[in-house]
């Protein structure tokens, strides 16, 4: 459990980081975000999560690490699922270039209050009731079964509501946050049931989640050209799902003592296994997927 200290240090140091990002969006909302800018960010806020997790015992344990790495991992890997489905909107919506700085960052800010909103009350759900692992393990069950089964083009489709505030003459801007918004809230029902089948400290839930929104603007206009080629980065996320609700499930299983009635042993995921398994399976799907595809981005078959 960290303390009280730990804890102001941490998300004093992470709100700076995340307001001379905002300041910097306000500054350049003008400007087009140019490749050099958005890789040396993506780069930097890449080093800034690997140096945090690396230095984490210092002021926790080496489990504490496992568990930070596994997570930020994960969610750093829906992240860049949700990327491409912003991406899908943005350019639905039209939104001028010149304006997608500001929207993405305003974006990812609700994004953090969010699952700010939401960790609390699923830590909260996890301490009350342990057969709350039952649900969470279905839910990310059955979410991966969707997400394996559909296309990238189809996770974003406009509803009614963005019709109507079309109808009233909203502005294309506040279409975009709204749209933004309500997607983000879809993707935080799936991004902190994941992240609690892996790791049950506030702490490392919180900080996995911000370092893995962090840069995601610039991380936005870097994966731009990249939507065609990454074809398989879904169905790779569909079994990182897949496999972290099952785990849960043997979780909920041992927690109601499911061993002892059926006097069989349920397997125990080690965090080293999965942390082991999400690496693979990002490393196979992104090699599979820019295997897969021609240098202009098109299928090879």
């Amino acid at each position: 459990m960290q303390s009280t200290t730990t804890w102001f240090i941490t998300i004093g140091a992470l709100a700076i980081v995340i307001a001379f990002d905002l300041l910097l969006a306000v500054i350049r909302r003008q400007k087009e975000t140019t490749l050099l800018e958005s890789s040396f960010w993506t780069v930097f806020y890449l080093g800034a999560a690997i140096v945090f997790g690396f230095f984490l015992p210092l002021w926790s344990n080496e489990q504490s690490q496992r568990e930070f790495f596994a997570g930020w991992l994960t969610e750093y890997a829906l992240s860049v699922d949700n990327i491409f489905v912003f991406i899908i909107i943005l350019t639905h919506l039209k939104v001028e270039k010149n304006k997608q700085q500001l929207v993405l960052l305003l974006g990812i800010m609700l994004t953090i209050g969010i699952r700010g909103l939401l960790i609390p009350l699923g830590a909260a759900l996890i301490s009350r009731f342990a057969s709350i692992f039952f649900v969470f393990g279905a839910f990310l069950i059955y979410t991966a079964y969707k997400l394996f089964s559909e296309d990238a083009e189809d996770e974003w489709k406009e509803g009614k509501i963005i019709a109507k505030l079309k109808e009233r003459g909203v502005s294309i801007f506040a279409i975009a946050l709204i749209a933004l918004g309500l997607t983000n809230l879809v993707f935080s029902l799936d991004s902190i049931p994941a992240i609690f089948g892996l790791t049950k400290d506030p702490y490392i839930v919180t900080t996995a989640n911000i370092f893995a929104l962090m840069g995601l603007r610039q991380l936005y206009f870097l994966l731009e050209g990249l939507l065609t080629r990454l074809i398989y980065l879904s169905k790779g996320l569909s079994i990182i799902l897949a496999f972290i609700g099952v785990k849960m499930i043997f979780e909920a299983l041992h927690g109601i003592g499911i061993d002892d009635f059926i006097r069989m042993h349920i397997p125990e995921v080690s965090l080293e296994f999965s942390l082991g398994a999400i690496i693979t399976v990002l490393v196979v799907t992104t090699i599979a997927s820019l295997t897969a595809t021609r240098k202009d981005g098109t299928s090879v078959v």
